[in-house]
């Protein structure tokens, strides 16, 4: 399980169920580690200091196409029969399900970041890109490469490139910002600003100013909140 949540009491009807806000405010985003300080010391960076090193750029959608991002892979074990989006699954579970052949799924159960809910059937799940897909096209300060592209798609060396959340919450967020979207559980608030930025910054992604504004505006409610972060290849 990625993300340090609880495990929580389950409803035993329902297959999604409101649930408490697990954490408050947190101090820390998972990711890791910022670029290395004096002896190789990674430290982690204020998320308004974080803000402040994404670079700033307009947007670009022409040409978009969500086939450029080559997903789902045969993940980092290909041996196992699941692909990128059941193997996060799979990390991500409160509850561990059954694997049959296939990488079929039954049973587990799930705590969907986004609106605190929980899941106890996969097929109630959507794998989210953290930063969409629509969104890193808009973001990239050169084209990527296919490789590249199918890399951040896949991306499980961050245990935040990628959330496994209630279909519902990803759906209602698409492709959309900070600025435009936040999740519906506050308590969330801190750790998605932090967790986005870190997502920009390992993959060298820039932020349009109403992007960056939305951004400072979080970090000023977050001040306890970093941002660590590596570099992706």
């Amino acid at each position: 399980m990625r993300r340090g949540l609880p495990a929580l009491a389950l409803c035993a009807l329902p297959l999604l169920s409101s649930a408490p806000a697990a954490h408050s405010a947190p101090t820390e985003s998972a990711l890791r580690p910022t670029p290395a300080g004096p002896a190789g010391v990674r430290t982690p960076l204020p998320l308004y200091e974080a803000v402040d090193r994404l670079p700033v750029a307009a947007e670009h959608r022409e040409g978009y196409r969500r086939d450029l991002y080559k997903h789902w892979n045969r993940g980092l074990n290909p041996s196992d029969g699941c692909d990128t989006r059941k193997e996060v699954i799979l990390s991500e579970a409160v509850e561990t399900p059954q694997v049959a052949a296939g990488c079929k799924l039954t049973g587990g159960s799930w705590r969907s970041a986004y609106d605190a809910v929980v899941v106890t059937d996969a097929a109630w799940l959507d794998v989210d890109h953290f930063v969409p897909l629509a969104e890193v096209y808009d973001s990239e300060q050169t084209p990527w490469s296919a490789a590249r592209r199918e890399a951040y798609a896949n991306d499980q060396n961050s245990p935040d490139t990628l959330i496994a959340v209630s279909a519902a919450s990803n759906r209602s967020k698409a492709d959309k910002d900070p600025a435009e979207w936040l999740p519906s559980d506050g308590s969330y608030h801190c750790t998605y600003a932090a967790t986005w930025v870190g997502t920009k910054l390992r993959w060298d992604l820039a932020v349009d100013e109403a992007e960056r504004q939305a951004l400072l505006g979080l970090a000023e409610d977050c001040p306890a909140t970093t941002v660590v972060y590596e570099p992706a290849p």
